[in-house]
Formats: structure tokens, C-alpha cells, sequence
């Protein structure tokens, strides 16, 4: 699956590994939410409910990772605090935050970070290795990464500490070392990358205009394709372009859709960033796909229960989550249809040889 970022606004209510292989969700309703994890690497996909003696606020965020485990985070008092959730055992009685039947839950707690006045606290998407989990805090103009889990952090760690107001946040490779942030100072966003190897090395990665905003919305590390929103067109408009290239960012015309934003990127197409599929959520609620290559976006119907994202195969299928009742756990999966041909062009018809007039019906004068 490719590495990607929602914006802010528009984040879907499941998170899926960059593998593809597990999800996680924050189910239930008003008072009685707890976390679930989505099983998507087997031939069915199934859920776990994952419930605590006490119900989760509508607030937390949940994370899944490559092992299975979930990372959770809530706001504790006056701290952010974070774990790690598991299935531990057979429970064959009724939950208080999960309705039914389900499993014994373990905790991990993993330590917090003070919340100190104006701070904003947010789980960055899942890093690219499955094993390490990060959180973007915002206060002031600073932004801090932290990482929360993973690689033996032993708790909450700062990885880099950023000049600035940060948002976004994607993934540029494979082994979770650079990261992308869109980063605003003196009244202009511009995307940079952090270096987390490198203690938070920061450099420049978007400069479409001077005095443009210019946000990276999704990378493909195979293929190097970047989904970018930036308003150097005159508007805010979605554009691509391609990691280390000399070529300028393109704005297509079939890309002009209101409210969209995409949410997935076919992966495993090696240096062919034209051939990439994308799938973007319009509105709210509709699909589009579209690829470099075609210039032409398809609109499909959603199914009922979706719940806003997807992950491609490097064959070329998107799977669409869902849960309606009855089916807890579903997902629909989608073929990239192929491109309309281009209008035939044909040469006009030659022109008719003048037909002789007539004397009596010859224009006179």
C-alpha cells in the first residue's frame, strides 16, 4: 500500500499499516466507543473488538501496526498518553464499552506528553516499516515530532524539532526515515522533508511560486508520483509531479473536482509514475479514479458502510472497506477501468468541385 497523509479536515475513520495488512477504527458510538482492529491480510478480512473497562472518548486516535497491535491515544487530565492494545484471551462475556461478546484486551502503556497550554497533539500515519508509530505536537511556532512506539523507544522520544506550524505528513520512503510535513512560516506553507536519521535534518521539497502555498497530499515511493494541492494555478488546485524531477509540477483539467482528496496510490510500479493509480474521495462520500497517463477521471458509486479510504495491489485492484449491519467487516474491490481511446481525428472532406451554373440561374451584378 502507499504511504499517505489526510489532510487534517478530511481524516477517514480507519487507519490501515502501510502493508495493508491490518486496520484500526474507533467504533461504537456516543458513550460506549472502544477500539477495533480490522485482520486484512488473510483470504477473509475479520474485526477484533478491542474494549477497556472504560469506554474511549470520541477524541482518541488508534494506529494499528505490522504485529497486530494496536497503538491508541488519549488525552489523560493534563497529559497525552499512549498504549499499546492486544487481544490477550477469551472473554465470553459482555464488555462495558463493547456491546457482545469479545476478547480479553491487554494494555501496554507506552508514557505520555504533557499538554501544556495551546498544544496540539496528533498520530501521524503509519510509518512504512510497520513497527514505529509517531505523533506531530504543534504549540506555538514550533512543532515537535515525537516518536511514541516502536524500536525500543522505551516511551515518548523527540525524533526532530521543527521552526513552525506543521500539518500534513507523508511518508517518502520505505524504511520511515524521511518524512514530509507541510510547514507554515511568514504567512506561506511550503512542504519540507525531516531527515529522522539524521535528528531532524530539514530541507526544502515544494517551491512551485514564490508566494504560493504549496502542500504534499501523498507520495509512491516505487514510482516516485507526488499528489500535491497548491495554489500557484490562481486557486487551490490538485496537481502531480514526480520525486527528484526536473519537470514542473502538472495541474490536469479532469483533476478540478470539488472536495477531493486522495486517499490511496497504486504501489509497485518502479519508475512508471503515469501508470500509477489514484483513488480520491469527492465530497465526502464519492470515488474518482484516475492515472497520470489517462488524463480522465472515472466516478464510481461507493458501497454502503464505506468508511473513506482503501489500499491498492500492485495488480492494479482497489479494496474499499466497509461495515453495514450484518457484515461487521467488508471489503469491495475495484479494477482501474481502462481509458476511453482519443478522439479520431480525420482529415475534412475535400472540397466539391464547382457545379456549373446555369445562365438563367446565375447571380446577376
Amino acid at each position: 500500500m502507499t504511504v499517505c497523509a489526510t489532510e487534517m479536515t478530511t481524516t477517514a475513520p480507519l487507519t490501515i499499516t502501510a502493508d495493508g495488512a491490518y486496520a484500526a477504527r474507533l467504533a461504537g458510538e456516543g458513550e460506549a466507543r472502544y477500539p477495533e482492529r480490522w485482520t486484512l491480510g488473510g483470504p477473509e478480512p475479520y474485526a477484533v473488538p478491542l474494549p477497556l473497562a472504560q469506554p474511549e472518548e470520541a477524541d482518541s486516535e488508534v494506529l494499528p501496526l505490522s504485529d497486530g497491535r494496536v497503538l491508541i491515544h488519549r488525552r489523560v487530565a493534563d497529559r497525552h498518553a499512549f498504549s499499546l492494545l492486544y487481544p490477550s484471551g477469551t472473554y465470553t462475556g459482555p464488555r462495558p464499552s463493547c456491546p457482545g461478546a469479545g476478547p480479553r484486551t491487554g494494555e501496554l502503556r507506552l508514557g505520555g506528553i504533557d499538554a501544556a497550554e495551546g498544544l496540539l497533539v496528533r498520530l501521524l500515519p503509519p510509518s512504512p516499516d510497520g513497527c514505529a508509530a509517531y505523533a506531530l505536537a504543534v504549540a506555538g511556532g514550533e512543532t515537535t515530532v515525537w516518536q511514541v512506539a516502536g524500536h525500543g523507544s522505551g516511551g515518548p522520544r523527540r525524533a526532530a524539532v521543527l521552526p513552525g506550524r506543521c500539518s500534513g505528513g507523508v511518508w517518502l520512503d520505505r524504511s520511515g526515515r524521511l518524512l514530509s510535513l507541510d510547514r507554515e512560516q511568514d504567512g506561506r506553507v511550503k512542504a519540507v522533508a525531516v531527515d529522522l536519521l539524521r535528528g531532524g535534518v530539514v530541507t526544502p521539497l515544494l517551491q512551485i511560486a514564490e508566494d504560493s502555498d504549496d502542500r504534499l497530499l501523498m507520495a509512491a515511493p516505487d514510482s516516485g508520483l507526488l499528489l500535491i494541492r497548491s495554489d500557484a494555478p490562481g486557486e487551490p488546485r490538485l496537481g502531480w509531479g514526480v520525486l527528484g524531477s526536473s519537470r514542473p509540477v502538472r495541474f490536469p483539467e479532469c483533476l478540478r473536482l470539488e472536495d477531493a482528496h486522495p486517499f490511496a496510490v497504486q504501489p509497485g510500479q518502479i519508475l512508471m509514475p503515469e501508470t500509477c493509480g489514484v483513488a480520491l474521495r469527492v465530497g465526502g462520500t464519492g470515488l474518482a479514479l484516475w492515472r497520470p497517463a489517462d488524463r480522465y477521471v472515472f466516478r464510481f458509486t461507493t458501497p454502503a458502510g464505506w468508511l473513506g479510504t482503501g489500499l491498492w495491489t500492485q495488480e492494479g485492484r482497489l479494496r474499499l472497506p466497509y461495515t453495514v449491519p450484518g457484515v461487521p467487516c467488508g471489503i469491495v474491490a475495484l479494477s482501474q477501468p481502462a481509458a476511453p481511446p482519443p478522439p479520431v481525428r480525420l482529415d475534412p472532406p475535400p472540397k466539391q468541385a464547382p457545379r456549373p451554373v446555369p445562365l438563367q440561374q446565375a447571380p446577376l451584378g
